[in-house]
């Protein structure tokens, strides 16, 4: 059995995207409006998707079941797979007293919580989405600026507003090698122009960061920090993204940035600020090396980068990572214009990565840094089960939000949503980006937005005589905005920052973060409209690969 996605039910776009958002605004009501559970919400969000796709856009039940179950084996796995192991990471440098060790020595290079801030939510909390993606760097940077001293909150919402200028260049290069394949578009070019918008962002996001946790007053009187790490960020990422690619630019920014500030400290200190009071060092506690209490770090990045060359992701892929279609699923839902230019059958093929998961490296990160660190395997499997506990309901909650985004993402009811922005005409540039943020905003990745909207993003494009590759790069650029308030996103901070004091809920971190995130795709939407129409010059030239 086969079927055509049909993305206007009622005869009007305008109607049928307003229909096809029902699941989606019921979700933020009950999570940012009548304060519900994440897991609760989630599962009455579904349930009313699961009805709108079978009732209203025509789905076929059985497809949308499986349709269902196939974004819960993902979120799952390897969503939840590469969460808990990054959080198991975490808690065994904590129990091991390394992680203390750790926090002195960021202190030692400064006690300043605003500098801290900046170099692990925004520095390194880059790198590991350079490596890693899929939610490991709100995860990890999470977990380690609670571990500092900051307020759970606080802590959730740093990590997910840091972790938005490097998404589309994330996990090597991921989604923009995702976009170029989908739409047909030239990857450089794609790069180029990615590397030709985030920049501003890239700048502008430490400035951001540090109001939005000490408020103006404390940032300006850190200024030259916000833009010596932005800056250093800014120009790496654009000249790796036009020179080299997208592959490795995270790595490279965030390693450059984090340079910059270390090299600055050494020649300016912030004022002191009452708002952002300073975390004073342990005299008592002295690691026995200064690189002891990196090691899972150091392990965490050279696993991850391992696993993630292609030519060793494609051997362990052989071994032991077996791939098989969703029954009534896979090549059965087709896309049709003017989303693809002629009917084409998605594949819905879930591969479980048992050997190449991010989420395996992270694991063997941690295993080997616990040997190194004396723990011996009993103790190693019991960091690993009370860290399973803790995060029982929130792979549950994970597993019913990606649900959710799969059934809007076979069922077409996200692509109706995308049409309406479609038919803005000349402002199209503007929308643009917005389409991406929603894409990202709806399946949580910035590769799967891409998937979604990048042939929509081309063909409506050509059809308005604009260029592809600013839309198309657009749609990434202003993903990223969307990555912060996505619901895989806003569960893992809460899961992340869930351990001390107030453990923040799903609800109260969107309600933080979701005017941040709407703000600068606001702003990236202007940016790109400018970029189509006074300053046209700045766009690559067009090639088909």
């Amino acid at each position: 059995m086969t079927w055509q996605q049909s993305y206007d039910p009622l005869g009007s776009t305008g109607s049928s995207a307003l229909l096809a958002s029902l699941p989606i605004l019921l979700l933020l009501a009950l999570l940012g409006g009548f304060h519900w559970q994440a897991h609760r919400a989630a599962a009455l969000s579904l349930a009313s998707a699961l009805t709108l796709a079978i009732a209203g856009f025509h789905m076929p039940a059985p497809m949308a079941l499986c349709a269902a179950g196939y974004g819960a084996l993902f979120g799952l796995f390897p969503i939840g797979w590469i969460v808990l192991n990054a959080l198991f990471l975490y808690q065994l440098s904590v129990e091991t007293g390394e992680f203390e060790s750790l926090k002195n020595q960021i202190a030692r290079l400064s006690d300043d919580r605003r500098i801290q801030t900046l170099l692990i939510a925004f520095c390194f909390g880059a790198f590991i989405e350079g490596c890693a993606g899929f939610g490991a760097p709100v995860a990890i940077c999470g977990a380690m600026l609670l571990g500092l001293g900051f307020k759970p909150m606080e802590a959730a919402v740093l990590a997910l507003i840091g972790n938005t200028a490097p998404v589309a260049f994330g996990s090597v290069g991921i989604p923009l090698t995702t976009l170029s394949s989908v739409t047909g578009l030239d990857l450089q070019a794609l790069s180029a122009m990615t590397g030709r918008q985030l920049p501003v962002f890239s700048l502008l996001i430490p400035f951001w960061l540090i109001a939005v946790q000490a408020g103006w007053r404390a940032m300006l009187q850190v200024w030259p920090a916000c833009l010596t790490c932005g800056a250093a960020f800014a120009l790496t990422q654009c000249a790796m993204s036009n020179l080299h690619g997208p592959w490795l630019v995270d790595t490279a920014s965030a390693l450059v940035a984090m340079a910059a500030l270390v090299i600055l400290l050494r020649l300016w200190r912030p004022s002191p600020s009452h708002t952002a009071p300073a975390i004073t060092p342990n005299p008592n506690h002295r690691p026995p090396t200064p690189l002891r209490a990196w090691t899972p770090w150091i392990l965490l990045t050279a696993f991850v980068a391992l696993w993630s060359l292609p030519a060793w992701k494609a051997t362990l892929n052989s071994l032991a990572s077996p791939k098989f279609p969703i029954p009534s699923l896979h090549l059965a839902v087709f896309k049709m214009p003017p989303v693809s230019p002629a009917p084409e059958p998605e594949k819905a093929e879930f591969l479980l990565n048992w050997l190449s998961a991010t989420g395996t490296a992270l694991l063997l990160a941690g295993i080997c840094a616990g040997l190194l660190l004396g723990l011996r395997p009993a103790a190693l499997a019991r960091i690993y089960a009370h860290t399973l506990w803790r995060v029982r309901i929130s792979l549950l909650t994970i597993s019913l939000m990606l649900a959710l985004g799969f059934t809007t993402k076979y069922s077409g009811t996200d692509t109706a949503i995308g049409l309406a922005f479609a038919q803005t005409g000349t402002w199209f540039p503007f929308f643009s980006p917005i389409l991406g943020w929603l894409g990202v905003a709806l399946t949580g990745s910035d590769t799967s937005s891409n998937v979604l909207f990048g042939n929509l993003q081309k063909t409506t494009a050509e059809q308005l005589g604009i260029s592809p590759i600013l839309t198309a790069a657009a749609n990434t650029s202003g993903g990223v905005m969307g990555k912060m308030i996505d619901a895989q996103s806003i569960v893992v901070a809460s899961i992340a920052t869930g351990s001390h004091g107030d453990p923040p809920t799903a609800g109260a971190i969107l309600r933080r973060v979701f005017w941040h995130s709407f703000a600068l795709a606001l702003l990236m939407g202007i940016l790109v409209w400018l970029q189509a129409t006074v300053f046209p010059w700045i766009i690559p030239t067009v090639h088909t690969p």
